[in-house]
């Protein structure tokens, strides 16, 4: 009777824990580009954007890491890196600007209590 009590409580468990499924990632067509929330294992979201439906990148992207904190923020144009994009990591923030896809200048800042502080 032990050995059947135990097996049903592991199919049970078993059941449980293949149930939890994670989030799925979304695209939704929105005119000519395609909406993109990619999720991380645990459910938070991990990075938004839009792609071309030629699958390009386009526009404005956002990366968050497993705790919702936001990482990046990038821009793209046709699938091109462009603009100034900005690395967020502890209490330090990188701001990239590219030029012709090749990054053209590299800028670190410091922040400290409330004020921004240039390296």
């Amino acid at each position: 009777m032990k050995k059947i009590t135990l097996l049903f409580i592991l199919l049970c468990s078993m059941n449980f824990v293949l149930g939890q499924e994670a989030q799925k990632n979304e695209y939704v067509l929105k005119g000519n580009l395609i909406e993109a929330i990619l999720y991380h294992d645990n459910g938070e979201i991990a990075q938004t954007g839009f792609y071309t439906v030629e699958n390009k990148l386009q526009g404005e992207w956002t990366s968050y890491d497993a705790q919702g904190n936001k990482t990046a923020i990038a821009y793209y144009d046709n699938g091109e890196k462009v603009g100034t994009w900005y690395f967020y990591h502890g209490d330090t923030m990188k701001q990239v600007t590219y030029d012709n896809a090749k990054i053209a200048e590299v800028k670190t800042w410091q922040v400290k209590d409330t004020r921004v502080v240039t390296n």
